[in-house]
């Protein structure tokens, strides 16, 4: 099972909102990420917008692609893009992985 974990930053004007977005995700959206090998995703966000998400997958880049497929996926990524500082394109391109450098069992 692969872990990743990606930083993004929320924009201070829009934190209240986004928290608010994230409260009751689509079930389209939910059902979506899981027939996709999202599991056990995360998302922490920091006062200032930053933004670290966390999942386990056994294939990252497959889970990507396959969530990219999805119709749902494309209106949430259209619907969350503006939340978001320096990102250029859609939230879900924006997540570059950070290299794991310790895990504890």
């Amino acid at each position: 099972m692969q872990r990743v974990c990606f930083l993004l930053k929320v924009r201070p004007e829009r934190l209240a909102e986004y928290r608010e977005r994230h409260r009751d995700v689509w079930p389209e959206m939910r059902e979506a990420l899981a027939s996709t090998g999202w599991h056990n995703y995360s998302l922490f966000l920091r006062d200032d917008g930053l933004l670290v998400g966390y999942l386990e997958t056994e294939d990252f880049e497959a889970a990507k692609k396959a969530m990219a497929e999805t119709e749902v996926n494309a209106r949430w990524q259209a619907e969350m893009a503006p939340f978001f500082e320096d990102l250029d394109g859609r939230p879900d391109e924006g997540m570059a992985p950070l290299t794991e450098v310790f895990h504890l069992d």
